[in-house]
């Protein structure tokens, strides 16, 4: 049984229903279906903080998602896992191909940039600031990218440049 129908969450369990309605109605392949419940039982475990399963679960929609585009989206949140769990190289290759296959992917700039920041306190805490400034300037440019695809949101980004 697949982990996304294990679910006691209300929210988690009306998502599956609907998912598993669409994916019957809309013109799918086996293939792209199966996908597509590796990518949801991966979500419903990253959603727990179960990563180990959750990476398990990406790499095995991996194998099966052909479309770029979903492709992005399950790089995102493979980045996602590895950033939680402070492998903050790995996340940033993953950002980057996630980018690669959508480049409309404001969140992965935002992380990619947060990531950035924190290697520039890092760098500040260590004592060279000439490695820190290089990291905010960096983390600055990806906020301006994902602001520029979502001026709506990252308020927070908008303002740091500000604020430093």
């Amino acid at each position: 049984m697949p982990r996304s129908q294990r679910n006691d969450n209300f929210i988690d369990k009306t998502f599956t229903i609907l998912a598993d309605i669409l994916t019957q109605i809309l013109p799918t392949t086996k293939r792209e279906r199966e996908a597509f419940i590796y990518y949801r039982d991966g979500m419903s475990a990253q959603s727990e903080g179960e990563y180990v399963e959750a990476l398990r679960s990406y790499y095995k929609a991996m194998r099966l998602e052909i479309d770029s585009y979903d492709r992005s989206y399950i790089l995102h949140n493979i980045g996602l896992i590895h950033t939680s769990n402070g492998k903050h190289a790995k996340a940033l290759e993953y950002y980057f191909q996630a980018l690669e296959r959508n480049s409309f992917l404001p969140q992965a700039f935002n992380n990619m940039a947060v990531i950035c920041h924190y290697r520039g306190e890092q760098a500040i805490q260590k004592g060279d600031l000439e490695i820190a400034e290089a990291w905010f300037d960096q983390a600055a440019e990806y906020w301006k990218r994902a602001i520029a695809l979502s001026p709506d949101n990252y308020v927070e980004a908008q303002n740091w440049p500000k604020i430093t």
